[in-house]
């Protein structure tokens, strides 16, 4: 066989390339640990919020104004990113390695290190997949930013495409989005019609094409099984290696992105990684979109600096919480799947990546769910672990188990019909799902399960003793 029909089988010729076995042996290591990237910019700042209007990616975040080309054009879109592209694919790694960008999709890994996985691949058929599923209760960021800001998501993805060799963008768009996906196509097109995709991008001689695909399934959020739903394949999980930079949609080096992640990249480039680096704290650095909800006044979507504290997020969006910061009960930091944090830490805690892991907790992907005293925790844990036993593919055996028993035990809690040793019970079937399982998804369903045998330990033992009396 030829060289050249060598290099066209692309990824399956490259995984056997010194190029593939140096980024599974080293890069690996580096997105286990999430390393920052060389080169990232720090700052010394201590206070965080609000945001000035200056500084704000999307100016359009409310739908107050048209979302087409022309009024795209007057707030910045499409302002000089030939002279971007231009400037080449290194200029512009460069540049998102010292933002310190991370992904907003939910992992926070360094978007620097992750676009370099793809970009040291030697393939001429790269493809970049945009995750627009948010399928994750709690949070609807996304699909303001297709509804509201849809050119600034097109030329994200030029930039970080041509940045990483990629000519060709999927967007993964959930099916209930009807409108958000058709203003997004609608802008595709606009973008083709006046040069801005295509075959000569921005006449930049550079060939970049994006077409939607759309699906509706919470687990497709996950990488892999979006990856496997788009091939047409059944949507859930595969193991790992290999990977998807190595071998990924139909055998091509793949990459999967966060919407949010990418739409911010032309304002980054634009303005500088040091404006961007500015913000927030170091290590957590840029702007956010919030999503907050359940027992507050004003449930909003808003973007906000990072690192900015919660309780400051709460009153000054959202109206503060039903009954007052007193009647503060608990809080979901970043959508459902993250560690639930009791009011005591919520009064601390800052909203970025760091602060919330030292806290037990994760960012996610920003949606902020609010409980107050007067609900039913338990009744809201039972419900969360019902959603979770539909969601799972039950592929993995401590996942499919779990499944099955939590959403009994937790009912069994609620009614109060039940024995204080199942509360150890869900300790260990929690225990036993990390770490256990192909994707990170169990890692959600375990934090409810935590948080239902840690933090309401003691109501659920209340509630047995009331069930015993009444009997």
């Amino acid at each position: 066989m030829s060289k050249d029909a060598v290099k066209d089988k692309g990824c399956k010729a490259d995984n056997k390339s010194k190029t593939g076995s140096s980024v599974e042996k080293t890069d690996q290591k580096k997105i286990k640990k999430n390393e920052p990237p060389k080169g990232m910019l720090t700052n010394a700042k201590t206070d965080f919020g609000a945001l000035k209007d200056c500084d704000r990616v999307f100016q359009n975040l409310y739908g107050r104004h048209d979302w087409r080309l022309k009024d795209s054009c007057k707030r910045g879109d499409w302002y000089r990113t030939a002279d971007l592209l231009e400037m080449g694919p290194d200029w512009i790694m460069d540049e998102i390695k010292k933002s310190g960008l991370r992904g907003r999709g939910g992992s926070g890994f360094y978007a620097g290190n992750k676009w370099e996985f793809l970009k040291a691949v030697k393939s001429k058929k790269k493809i970049m997949i945009l995750n627009c599923a948010e399928g994750e209760p709690g949070t609807c960021k996304d699909r303001e930013i297709l509804r509201h800001e849809p050119h600034k998501l097109i030329e994200g993805c030029l930039l970080a495409g041509f940045c990483m060799g990629c000519e060709k963008c999927i967007v993964y768009v959930r099916n209930r989005f009807y409108n958000e996906a058709c203003n997004l196509q609608f802008a595709m097109t606009e973008a083709y019609r006046y040069g801005l995709l295509g075959c000569n991008a921005c006449d930049t001689g550079i060939k970049f094409d994006m077409h939607i695909q759309r699906g509706d399934r919470y687990l497709t959020g996950e990488e892999t099984a979006m990856v496997n739903c788009l091939m047409g394949k059944l949507g859930r999980p595969r193991k790992r290696p290999p990977y998807l930079h190595e071998q990924g949609y139909f055998d091509h080096p793949t990459v999967v992105l966060n919407a949010e992640s990418i739409a911010v990249v032309p304002s980054i480039l634009r303005r500088g990684a040091k404006w961007w680096s500015g913000l927030g704290r170091t290590k957590n650095s840029g702007t956010k979109l919030f999503n907050i909800s359940g027992h507050v006044n004003n449930p909003c979507t808003v973007e906000e600096e990072m690192s900015m504290p919660l309780r400051d997020l709460i009153e000054m969006h959202a109206g503060g919480v039903c009954g007052g910061w007193k009647n503060l009960l608990a809080v979901f930091p970043g959508g459902l799947s993250t560690p639930l944090i009791p009011k005591i830490a919520a009064e601390e805690a800052l909203m970025d990546f760091d602060c919330l892991h030292s806290m037990g907790s994760e960012l996610g992907t920003g949606g902020i769910i609010v409980m107050c005293k007067d609900c039913d925790p338990l009744l809201i844990m039972q419900r969360t672990l019902e959603f979770y036993m539909k969601q799972t593919c039950k592929q993995c055996t401590p996942c499919r188990d779990s499944a099955i028993w939590l959403p009994e035990i937790s009912k069994n809690f609620t009614k109060g019909e039940s024995h204080p040793h199942m509360i150890d019970l869900v300790d260990t079937i929690q225990k036993r799902m990390r770490g256990t399982c192909i994707c990170g998804l169990a890692e959600g369903h375990a934090n409810v399960a935590l948080a239902l045998a840690q933090q309401f330990g003691p109501l659920i033992e209340k509630r047995i003793l009331e069930y015993a009396k009444d009997c």
